[in-house]
């Protein structure tokens, strides 16, 4: 290893350095070759990884609690009705607790101050693994991706279309610390928030990437390599979902739209899609789509992060 990452914390990309970041994608490729040539590799045997989930999931959960026992280690499963968090215990004490019990704790949840606080208290890692501000392991698991597809990741163009959610900002870290381009079309309201986006654009001054914001899709799909989207409503915003769809209809990735980008270009999507809405069915299910290669690549890319970091 180029570097030890033993004992950190894995709760924002801009947390780490570059060198750092390349550390974890390479051991995720790593980890794919050796699973696909049927090896057996178990650096975590005897190791237990405690997953707290407030926001329900697919694929989060099951690659991670796939990916510890296949690095040999256990998974526990810990529901919000199951934990005394939400019954008067503090993070603090229920941090310190679970160190004492399992090498690391995985979080999903809302408010990011729950992962940092939980991080603050713990002694053991603690791996973000959702929370409205950040998305750091699907960011990881998608720049794996359009390395794959494209062969390489600086100079890539990257369109992010929608809503300037967490996956948005996860992918600006991401691209800046890899030499991505990315371009972003958000509409009015919907930006990334400012402070993401300075961040991100300190960090790519280091590898040449660029963050550029613009209103019109089509001119951030402009000579694009990759195309991303996500929901219009993420989770705890199902009752803005009328609202939200009036303001990012025009927003849509389809034939129209993929056609604005280079030929060669890929669509990406995190995942569960809404057909019809923020995508259409052609382009989910055309020969561009890498949405199914980038689900699996979750499980490879999260075994990356519990392999260096527990």
């Amino acid at each position: 290893m180029a570097v030890n990452l033993k004992g950190r914390d894995y709760i924002s990309i801009h947390d780490f350095t570059v060198e750092e970041f390349r550390e974890l994608l390479d051991m995720a490729h790593y980890l794919k070759r050796l699973r696909l040539a049927g090896a057996d590799f178990r650096p975590l045997a005897g190791k237990a990884l405690a997953m707290i989930f407030h926001k329900p999931s697919t694929r989060t959960r099951i690659s991670f609690e796939v990916g510890m026992m296949q690095l040999g280690g256990q998974a526990l499963y810990l529901s919000a009705g199951e934990l005394q968090l939400r019954r008067g215990e503090t993070i603090g004490d229920t941090a310190q607790v679970l160190s004492r019990y399992v090498d690391g704790i995985l979080i999903r949840t809302f408010a990011h101050q729950d992962v940092t606080d939980l991080a603050k208290y713990a002694s053991v890692p603690v791996i973000n693994g959702l929370t409205d501000l950040l998305h750091p392991t699907q960011a990881l698991a998608d720049v794996m991706t359009i390395e794959e597809k494209m062969g390489g990741l600086k100079g890539v163009k990257l369109a992010y279309i929608g809503d300037g959610n967490n996956v948005a900002h996860s992918l600006m870290f991401a691209s800046a610390k890899c030499g991505i381009k990315m371009a972003l079309a958000c509409p009015e309201g919907y930006d990334p928030l400012p402070e993401i986006v300075r961040q991100a654009r300190e960090d790519a001054v280091e590898t040449g990437a660029s963050i550029e914001l613009y209103r019109d899709p089509f001119e951030a799909v402009a000579g694009a390599d990759v195309v991303y989207t996500d929901v219009w409503a993420s989770m705890g915003q199902e009752t803005e979902h009328a609202k939200r769809a009036e303001a990012l209809k025009q927003y849509q990735v389809n034939r129209k739209l993929m056609s604005a980008a280079n030929r060669g270009a890929i669509f990406m999507h995190c995942l569960p899609a809404h057909r019809g809405e923020e995508v259409t069915d052609e382009v989910m299910d055309s020969k561009q789509s890498a949405v199914f290669d980038e689900a699996e690549n979750r499980l490879h890319a999260h075994k990356a992060i519990m392999a260096l970091l527990l």
